[in-house]
C-alpha cells in the first residue's frame, strides 16, 4: 500500500472552501500543523477570527475531506483561534491592549447603527474573543442604556478610567460620566478631544477586538476617527431604501479616502416579519445593501429583519445576542461578527508592537 503523503492531506483539505474565509484553509495558511501515522491523520487547525459556532462544522468538513483521501481510515481535527493584530493607517500606531479596532458606522441617522454595533460586539465575544465597546457618539450616547449599565467607572490612578463591564463587553462612554438627562452643548474640537481621551485614558484589557459605535455622518468626530485613532477595518450599517444608502456611500468614500479597509455592508431593518401573522414584506424596498455591496467590490455582511423584539430587547439593556441566543436575529448577528473577523483576519498583520520605540537623546 502506498504511504499516505503530506502533499496528498493538503490536496484533500485544499478541496473545501472554508465560507466566511472564502478560500480554503491552506491558503488562509489555517492549517497549523499534519501529522501522518500510517493509516491515521491528524490535522491542526488554527483561525484568525473567533468561530465557536462553526468550529463544529469546520472539523467535520476537514475530517470528511481527508477522509476521502485513498488509504485514509481516520482524521482528527483538532481547532484553536489565534486573533492576531492587523495593520492599521500609515502614519498611526496601534493603542495597547487592543488588537484590532472595528468602526461601526452609517452615513445617516436612524438606521439602527447603535444597536447593530452592541449586538455585533456581543457577537464577536460570544464566538470566542476578548471585546470591547466604546460609544463614539458624545451628542447622544445610547451604549450605557443598551448595555443596562449605570454607575460611573472607577480610576485608580486619577488619570485613566476603569471600563464597565456588561456581559462580558468592556464598555467605555460619555454617558457613563454625565446624566442621561444632560444635553453635550459642545463644540466640534471638544467633542474630538473627549472621543481621542475615552479611547486613549482607558485601561482596556488585553482585547482582540475594539468596537467603535460611531456618530452618524461624515463629520469632525469621523474625521479624527479616520486620522488619529489606529482602525484596522470598518462596517457600514445602512437600510434599504435609497436615500439611506445615498448616505451610507458617503460614508464608504470617507473610509476610502483615509485608507480604511471596509470589511463591508450591513443591510438593518431588511424586511419587516409581522408579529400576528409571520407575512413578511420589504418595507424599505430590496437588495439595497447587496448591490452598494457589489457596487463597491466589498462584503455584503448579512440582513438584519425589522422586528421588534431587537429594539425592546436593546432598548431594556439587554441586548438579542444576549436575550435570545437561539433566535434567528442572534444567529444572523452572529454571522455577520464571524464574516467580518474572518475578512479582517485575511488583512495584514500589524508588527509595530515587534519594532521597537527609538528614541533621540540630545547629551
Amino acid at each position: 500500500m502506498a504511504e499516505i503523503t503530506r502533499d496528498q492531506v493538503e490536496a484533500a483539505i485544499k478541496g473545501y472552501i472554508e465560507p466566511h474565509l472564502e478560500t480554503d484553509l491552506v491558503t488562509a495558511k489555517s492549517i497549523k500543523d499534519i501529522r501522518i501515522d500510517g493509516d491515521k491523520v491528524a490535522v491542526d487547525v488554527l483561525l484568525g477570527f473567533p468561530a465557536k459556532g462553526i468550529e463544529g462544522d469546520i472539523a467535520a468538513a476537514v475530517k470528511a475531506a481527508v477522509e476521502g483521501v485513498d488509504g485514509v481510515t481516520g482524521c482528527d481535527v483538532g481547532m484553536d483561534t489565534k486573533i492576531v493584530a492587523h495593520s492599521v493607517q500609515k502614519s498611526l500606531k496601534p493603542i495597547d491592549n487592543v488588537k484590532n479596532i472595528i468602526a461601526v458606522a452609517s452615513g445617516k441617522g436612524g438606521v439602527g447603527k447603535s444597536t447593530t454595533a452592541v449586538n455585533l460586539a456581543l457577537a464577536l465575544s460570544v464566538e470566542g474573543a476578548r471585546v470591547g465597546i466604546l460609544d463614539a457618539d458624545i451628542y447622544g450616547p445610547s451604549q450605557p442604556r443598551m448595555l443596562g449599565i449605570s454607575g460611573k467607572p472607577e480610576s485608580k490612578d486619577g488619570n485613566t478610567l476603569e471600563p464597565m463591564m456588561s456581559y462580558h463587553l468592556q464598555a467605555m462612554s460619555i454617558g457613563f460620566l454625565i446624566d442621561e438627562e444632560t444635553p453635550m452643548i459642545w463644540r466640534g474640537p471638544m467633542v474630538t478631544q473627549a472621543l481621542e481621551q475615552l479611547l486613549n485614558d482607558t485601561n482596556w484589557d488585553e482585547l482582540d477586538y475594539l468596537v467603535i459605535d460611531l456618530p452618524p455622518g461624515t463629520g469632525d468626530t469621523q474625521l479624527t476617527l479616520a486620522q488619529k485613532v489606529p482602525v484596522s477595518g470598518a462596517i457600514i450599517v445602512t437600510t434599504p431604501q435609497d436615500i439611506a444608502l445615498l448616505d451610507a456611500r458617503k460614508g464608504f468614500k470617507m473610509f476610502e479616502k483615509v485608507e480604511v479597509p471596509i470589511l463591508g455592508i450591513v443591510e438593518n431593518m431588511s424586511i419587516h416579519i409581522c408579529s400576528s401573522c409571520g407575512h413578511e414584506e420589504h418595507i424599505f424596498g430590496q437588495g439595497g445593501g447587496e448591490r452598494m455591496a457589489e457596487q463597491y467590490g466589498v462584503k455584503f455582511l448579512g440582513a438584519l429583519p425589522l422586528e421588534t423584539r431587537i429594539r425592546e430587547e436593546t432598548d431594556s439593556g439587554k441586548p438579542t445576542v444576549v436575550a435570545e441566543p437561539e433566535s434567528r436575529p442572534s444567529q444572523i448577528y452572529r454571522e455577520i461578527a464571524r464574516k467580518a473577523a474572518a475578512k479582517l483576519s485575511r488583512q495584514a498583520k500589524s508588527y509595530a508592537a515587534k519594532f521597537p520605540n527609538i528614541v533621540i537623546q540630545n547629551n
